[in-house]
């Protein structure tokens, strides 16, 4: 079977606990743990050692990113965990660089990814309603997809080569919530990428 790394990057504020990102990372690694995978997670908010985050990413055949939106992107706990951990993976571990060479320094940007044959999936919570994205009279996302507005962190790990699997949502968790049916779903995503 194969190796995946669980990363709970929910960021603990008075209104946002972290209960239902925390339930999702238990959910995942208790399924993909008794489909026969070895998991290992990382709680982003109890800090990290680089070196171990490095090694982590090295054994992973899978990474599942799980968080929430805040202020369209990533939590700033894990903005820092990026920042430390994938800066320090740039020299041969996450990647070789940006890919490109001297003799070509225009094409290629980004091919530098250490980590090809290996996957990655978003799983995010949000407060938007489903509803807000692929509607282009909806103000905010104008049409947008979720992944749209996951684009960033998707060419994080596409510049570390990896692979998309389809990308999880749960929408409109503070103000709509129906968490059983979003527990429904994921083990439903979860049956079908794992």
């Amino acid at each position: 079977m194969s190796n995946v790394l669980i990363i709970n990057a929910h960021h603990h504020y008075p209104f946002s606990e972290g209960r239902l990102n925390h339930t999702l990372v238990q959910q995942a690694a208790a399924h993909i743990h008794a489909k026969g995978h070895e998991t290992r997670i990382e709680k982003i908010d109890e800090g990290w050692n680089v070196d171990n985050a490095l090694k982590n990413h090295q054994w992973a055949d899978t990474i599942l990113l799980q968080m929430p939106v805040n202020w369209m992107g990533v939590p700033w706990t894990f903005k820092k965990y990026m920042d430390e951990v994938y800066s320090a993976g740039m020299s041969g571990i996450l990647c070789n660089g940006d890919g490109r060479t001297e003799d070509a320094p225009k094409k290629s940007y980004g091919v530098g990814g250490a980590l090809s044959g290996k996957k990655y999936m978003l799983s995010v919570t949000l407060n938007a309603p489903r509803e807000a994205f692929n509607n282009a009279d909806e103000y905010l996302f104008q049409g947008k997809g979720l992944d749209d507005l996951l684009f960033p962190i998707h060419m994080n790990f596409r510049f570390f080569g990896m692979a998309a699997l389809p990308s999880f949502a749960c929408y409109d968790v503070m103000k709509n919530s129906d968490a059983e049916s979003d527990f429904s779903r994921f083990s439903t995503h979860l049956e079908i990428n794992f």
